[in-house]
């Protein structure tokens, strides 16, 4: 389905024009019309789906056709300081020709971004797009106008409920409207997500995505190690063959500093992001890494939904993800478009039964290569004995 069959006002779709968008993926052919009929929304969709502009494209034309009364029009939670930047980019993308505007409210920043956010939420920015914890600083505080709030989206309401937002959540849906529409995206759809849906949406549409399984192109292997064994075996793959652009996803950030430290000593472009650093830090990093002109990343779980960054060679998942969507998540970043690309993961001894659950959602067998001698001995590949140990 072509864009333009959606009936955009003009000004709107010289912004989706100016992106090069021409063809709508499917969360978008499906979300869209439910959202312009004002139908509050539960939608389970990947991330790199099309989802963002799935519903900021219908909130933006929402807007344009209501008459502006200098209140907060719509308000995006999202799960962490990345993703509200990066919608706010979108946003600003989309909304370039119409006189919509927006904002991001995020913490870990200045205390004069805090002041320019005081002003935007008191004089009613159209969009704000903001973190659960900030949000919350400046509503408290009793300036923020949201009286005449319409539209309510959650997006990575999964990932938001497993970081314990949830009564954040709701602190904030204490402040708005009671009449509003509500747009919930989420890229799985656990029980608390419905929990949370029951108590949010009223007589909402559901759309679920099925889980699209990784591209062909995308070369996976898995190494079978023992702990002590990872960080000189990461070593090994990199000066192997130099990548443009690595990504490596660690567990948690103590893991994270400490392979970014030892790849650091190998004089590797490498640096790391987490929640230890702060907003200005962890945007420098990330520019760095889009431009190219840093081509290792080392990241957190937490961070990993965050970084939106295309042309990614290789994927190393140095922990096992917690989940197989969270796998399908991450070595998706790499064979992109035309290119291949390679997805690495490092399975210790305990990790093996998690791995083994990976692979039932794949439908077959991620291929065990073979770990050089000269890393001595390495564990069996035994995930039912694997299970035993964890019970």
């Amino acid at each position: 389905m072509k864009f333009k069959e959606f009936e955009f006002c003009p000004e709107l779709m010289q912004g989706i024009e100016a992106m090069g968008y021409e063809e709508a993926t499917p969360i978008q052919v499906q979300a869209i019309p439910i959202i312009m009929e004002g139908r509050d929304l539960l939608a389970s969709a990947q991330t790199g789906t099309g989802k963002t502009a799935a519903f900021l494209l219908p909130i933006i034309e929402k807007i344009l056709s209501a008459k502006a009364d200098g209140h907060i029009q719509a308000l995006i939670i999202v799960p962490t300081r990345e993703l509200a930047v990066q919608i706010d980019q979108n946003m600003e993308a989309l909304s370039y020709f119409t006189h919509v505007n927006s904002i991001a409210v995020y913490g870990g920043s200045a205390g004069d971004t805090f002041s320019r956010e005081q002003k935007a939420l008191s004089e009613g920015a159209d969009v704000v797009i903001c973190t659960p914890g900030r949000m919350i600083a400046h509503l408290i505080m009793g300036y923020v106008k949201v009286a005449e709030l319409k539209y309510l989206i959650l997006d990575e309401a999964d990932r938001m409920l497993d970081m314990g937002f949830n009564e954040d959540i709701a602190k904030i849906i204490s402040y708005l409207p009671a009449k509003r529409q509500n747009l919930m995206f989420s890229a799985t759809m656990p029980v608390k997500i419905k929990h949370l849906a029951k108590n949010i949406l009223h007589n909402q549409a559901e759309i679920s995505l099925a889980l699209s399984k990784p591209a062909e192109k995308v070369l996976q292997a898995a190494y079978i190690l023992h702990d002590g064994q990872k960080i000189a075996f990461v070593k090994y793959i990199l000066t192997r063959k130099v990548q443009k652009s690595v990504l490596i996803f660690c567990s948690t950030k103590e893991k994270t500093k400490q392979l970014s430290r030892e790849l650091r000593k190998t004089k590797l472009a490498v640096d790391e992001i987490h929640s230890d650093l702060d907003q200005q830090t962890r945007e420098r990093v990330l520019m760095a890494f889009k431009n190219k002109s840093l081509n290792i990343l080392v990241a957190t779980d937490i961070m990993s939904r965050g970084i939106d960054v295309e042309d990614i060679d290789m994927v190393i998942n140095y922990d096992v993800p917690r989940d197989g969507e969270d796998y399908i998540h991450r070595i998706g970043r790499t064979a992109r478009a035309a290119s291949d690309g390679l997805a690495f993961t490092l399975v210790n001894e305990k990790d093996q039964y998690n791995f083994s659950k990976i692979e039932e959602l794949l439908g077959k067998p991620v291929y065990k290569d073979r770990v050089p001698e000269e890393f001595g001995p390495t564990p069996a590949y035994s995930p039912k004995k694997s299970f035993h140990k964890r019970k």
